[in-house]
Parts: C-alpha cells; sequence; structure tokens
C-alpha cells in the first residue's frame, strides 16, 4: 500500500468520526424531545482494491480503502411499538369511563349551596313535620315551597348531565378532525420519505419519528393497525377499515342526529346520493352499515373491544337524553340504555323526580284537595298528573312526566293554605299526611331493571349517588392497573428507542478518541513523506 494511499484511508477515518460525532451529539440535544427515536451509526468497510488474482492462492492480493459511513439508523423495535400503543389506546379507554363517572357524582353531589340530596332530605323532613302536624300553616308553606326547590335543583342536575353530554358530543368532532389531521399529515410523510430515501443514499429519520409520533398520538384516539411497504409507505387502519394507504387518506365524516349528537362514518364504505342542491347526502341506513366503532359489541380486553379514547366517549355519552319511560322493557334497557354511564344516571334520575310527582299527586287528589271531582279508581297515575289544578303540572307538551318538565302549580305557590289538610269536620287530616309519609317511606322502588334492591324515595337518592361512586372506584382500578401495564410497556419500548445521555457521552468519547487517532495516523504519514522527499532531495 502506497503512502498516498495510506492518507485516504486516514481522511475517510477522519471523516467517519466527524459524522458519529455529529449523530451522537444530535441524540444528546434531542434527549428530550417528544417522539423523537435514538439514532445509531453503522460502519462499513469500503470495497477493496484488488492488485492482482491468482488461481493459486487462497485469496487475492488488496488493499483496503478505509471505512465508510453506512447509515444512521432509528434504533425502534415494532413488537414494543405495538404492544405500548395497543395499552396506551386501552388505558385511554378505561380513563374516559372513570373521569366521567367521577364528574357525574360530582353533578349528584352539588357541591355547595343548591345541593339536591339536602333538597330531597329537606322535604323528606317537612313531610315527616306535616305528618305531626297538618293543621300547621307553616307546614303546609313549607310543604310547597319544598316541592319547589325540589323540581328547581333536580331540573339542574339532569340539565348539567345534558350539558356533559354536549361537551362529550363536541369531543368527538375535535377528536375526530384531528384524527383527520393525522391522516393527511401520514400521508404528506410518506411521500417526504419515500423521495429522500428512494436513492439509498440519505435516511429521512426525523419525518419517520415524526410519522410515529403521530401514530402514537393516534392509538390513543382509536384501535389502529398499521405497517410499512418495501418501498416505505405506511398505511393505518382504523378499528380494520383502511384510514391511510400509502399516499392516500379515507377522511372520517361525522352524522348528526336529531339530538344533535354525531356519529362518525366511513363515506368510502358505502353508497351516497345528490340531492336537489348537488350535495353528497348519506341515508340514515347506509351511515349505519359505515360506522367506524360498533358499539353494539362487549366490551372485552380478550376481543381488543376496550381501545381508544373516542368509541370511550361515544359510549359513554350515548345517543340522545334518556328518560325513565325507557326502563319499562328491560331488553331494550339493557341494549340501549345501560351501556351509556350518562343516560343511564339520567333515565335512574327521571324515575325518582317523575314518581314522586305522580305519586305525591295521587295522594292529594285522593283525599280531594286538588280536585274533587277526580275518581281515584278510574285513573291512572299519569292522568292524575294531567288535571290542571294538581300540585305538580307540567311545564310543555312532552309526552311523559319528565325531570325538567315538572314544576309546582302556580296558584299553590301562591296560596299554600289551599293545602289546609284538614277534614270536612273540622279535624286535621293525618290519614293524608300519613299517606304523604308512606310514599316516601315505602320501598317500592329499583333504581333499574337489573336491580333487585328496593328503596324508598328517600333512599333512592342514596343508592342512586353510591352506583356510581361504586362503579367509579371499580373503573378507577380498572385505569389504575392499564395506566401500570402502559407504563411497563412504555419503559420497555424506552430502554431501545429512548436517549440515554450517559451512553450517548461514552458514545461521544469514543468517536473523538477515534477521530483523534485518525488525525495522528495522517499527520504521521505526512510527516513520513516529507521527510522521504527531503532525503531524496525530490
Amino acid at each position: 500500500m502506497s503512502l498516498f494511499s495510506g492518507l485516504y484511508v486516514g481522511t475517510t477515518a477522519l471523516k467517519v468520526a466527524s459524522d458519529a460525532l455529529n449523530t451522537t451529539a444530535h441524540n444528546v440535544s434531542n434527549a428530550d424531545t417528544k417522539g423523537y427515536t435514538r439514532q445509531q451509526v453503522s460502519q462499513s468497510t469500503r470495497h477493496y482494491n484488488i492488485l492482482s488474482e491468482a488461481t493459486t492462492k487462497v485469496a487475492a492480493k488488496e488493499i483496503g480503502m478505509g471505512v465508510r459511513y453506512a447509515e444512521t439508523r432509528q434504533v425502534r423495535n415494532f413488537f414494543l411499538d405495538q404492544v405500548y400503543r395497543r395499552e396506551s389506546g386501552r388505558s385511554a379507554f378505561y380513563e374516559v369511563s372513570y373521569e366521567t363517572l367521577t364528574h357525574v357524582q360530582d353533578l349528584l353531589s352539588e357541591m355547595g349551596d343548591k345541593n339536591f340530596g339536602e333538597a330531597i332530605d329537606e322535604y323528606w323532613k317537612t313531610i315527616q313535620e306535616l305528618a305531626g302536624h297538618p293543621e300547621s300553616a307553616v307546614n303546609q308553606g313549607l310543604f310547597v315551597s319544598k316541592a319547589q326547590t325540589l323540581m328547581e335543583r333536580a331540573s339542574k342536575v339532569y340539565k348539567s348531565l345534558q350539558d356533559y353530554q354536549y361537551n362529550l358530543n363536541r369531543e368527538v368532532k375535535k377528536h375526530v378532525d384531528k384524527l383527520n389531521e393525522y391522516g393527511k399529515r401520514l400521508t404528506e410523510l410518506n411521500k417526504q420519505i419515500v423521495n429522500i430515501e428512494v436513492g439509498g443514499m440519505e435516511k429521512a429519520n426525523d419525518f419517520k419519528d415524526e410519522r410515529n409520533y403521530i401514530l402514537d398520538q393516534m392509538s390513543e384516539l382509536c384501535n389502529i393497525s398499521y405497517s410499512e411497504d418495501i418501498d416505505g409507505y405506511v398505511s393505518v387502519q382504523i378499528e380494520g377499515v383502511d384510514f391511510v394507504k400509502r399516499t392516500t387518506c379515507y377522511e372520517m365524516k361525522l352524522d348528526e342526529n336529531e339530538s344533535g349528537f354525531y356519529t362518525p362514518f366511513w363515506p368510502h364504505i358505502i353508497e351516497s346520493s345528490l340531492n336537489e342542491k348537488g350535495e353528497v347526502v348519506y341515508s340514515p341506513e347506509e351511515v349505519k352499515k359505515g360506522q367506524v366503532f360498533n358499539l353494539e359489541s362487549e366490551i372485552s380486553s380478550a376481543a381488543n373491544t376496550d381501545v381508544g379514547r373516542l368509541k370511550a366517549i361515544l359510549l359513554v355519552r350515548g345517543d340522545h337524553s334518556a328518560n325513565c319511560s325507557e326502563m319499562e322493557n328491560a331488553e331494550e334497557y339493557n341494549q340501549k340504555i345501560a351501556p351509556s354511564i350518562c343516560m343511564n344516571i339520567q333515565a335512574e334520575f327521571d324515575k325518582l323526580i317523575s314518581n314522586i310527582a305522580i305519586e305525591v299527586n295521587k295522594i292529594l287528589k285522593e283525599a280531594g284537595y286538588t280536585d274533587g271531582s277526580v275518581d281515584p279508581d278510574t285513573m291512572t297515575p299519569d292522568e292524575y298528573a294531567e288535571v290542571d289544578d294538581a300540585l305538580f303540572v307540567r311545564i310543555s307538551d312532552v309526552e311523559g312526566w319528565h325531570v325538567g318538565n315538572i314544576r309546582v302549580n302556580e296558584k299553590f305557590l301562591q296560596q299554600p293554605a289551599l293545602l289546609n289538610f284538614v277534614t270536612e269536620t273540622g279535624e286535621a287530616d293525618y290519614v293524608t299526611t300519613g299517606k304523604l309519609k308512606d310514599a316516601f317511606s315505602k320501598q317500592d322502588y329499583t333504581l333499574n331493571p337489573n336491580t333487585e334492591k328496593r328503596s324508598s324515595f328517600s333512599e333512592y337518592y342514596n343508592d342512586l349517588v353510591y352506583q356510581v361512586a361504586n362503579t367509579g372506584n371499580v373503573n378507577k382500578l380498572l385505569y389504575e392497573y392499564q395506566l401500570d401495564t402502559q407504563e411497563e410497556a412504555n419503559f420497555a419500548r424506552e430502554q431501545v428507542l429512548g436517549v440515554s445521555t450517559d451512553e450517548e457521552l461514552q458514545f461521544m468519547i469514543k468517536f473523538q478518541n477515534a477521530y483523534n487517532v485518525a488525525s495522528r495516523y495522517i499527520t504521521t504519514l505526512n510527516s513520513m513523506l516529507e521527510n522521504m522527499l527531503n532525503q531524496f532531495g525530490a
């Protein structure tokens, strides 16, 4: 090997060491960058220069041409990525359920001076006082005013539950918009990565980091599967349906029902038509076929049906505001109401309020205090409540008696003494007030068709709050266990792709020494050449 070729070998070593130092510095500077993947230097020998070949020799006579910087590769593990993303989506699913139950419990508890629990307790105490002293004008006035307070606070609780549903509904739209943005960006990154790497000379590692970060974010929102083809394009499926395929993004759309609630669907797998304005429209039947999530499937970790924040929000929100009439058929209740936390609580809460109004109206009418012409043997409880001079009346023509649509008759608010609870003989009517007391204390009511425990009006609300709190604790444990699983998966993944500054500093010392050695090698060869030239007078 000539001295001049030795200089060439030295310069290759110098350049490779310099590039390796740059890569290490890049790792250190991005140690805290979200989505960054540790980059690793890969070195290899350059092609040898063959001087001669002979069949009698074991190997050809050749000299080395130095080292080359083969590539800067990302250090990732496909299996660990899949595990982390699946567990991340599952954690988000249970987090939504836990947060919803916590929020609903706060709404029912209503911390402050407008607590519904206090209102129903006060009404129960008022009825007890009235049963002891029916003739008291103070007790009669409190009976009416506390009834009004009860209905006002009940209406606020139910309205708060509805508002929370609409907040969740806005979250649905926000997440679908975000998914569509992610899809479009993935197609752009696919193009950029392939264009950079097509010649095999460069690696688009920073673009790949962004692409992987987007996949991490998408995995929290929904159950995704993905693959990278031989050309470097990544394709993504959501719930088994193509979302991104190479450079094409199949966007989700939102269908809005009568309640204003959104349902995500796939327009590319269903048929559409044009309306009179030339706009693309989809029939309800087609929208149902193209729904992104199957909300009727059993929630199971084994079947991976408990993955994704977006699906969890759709489940807890439901598709409308529910009432107690939807609990009459147990099968329909279990299919349509029970899976939704918001709808289930609305229906159970509505059942309490409507039964209180109907039962009180019935007792007062049977006693003749609100309408002496009513025959209690020929009218249903709902028909009792229809009478204009009942204590509780409906605000609107909405079918049935439901919370938010019930108020106390204005004439009794103005003149509570109309309910004087005095018999025709002028004696205190202990019989009627006793029936009111019995109505609140008799255990005739269950929270829903699936519960067997019977409660009185005074116990029903406590049972409802306890049910929410107990279910919330169960979901809290599920979320915490799943969060531990996610953290373990993330720790295992970070051991591979995460940047350790201590390790990178070791590499920096290693490559710095390699750079110094290459520099000294070149300096030594240069001195030898200089001495030879001086001695031989060349």
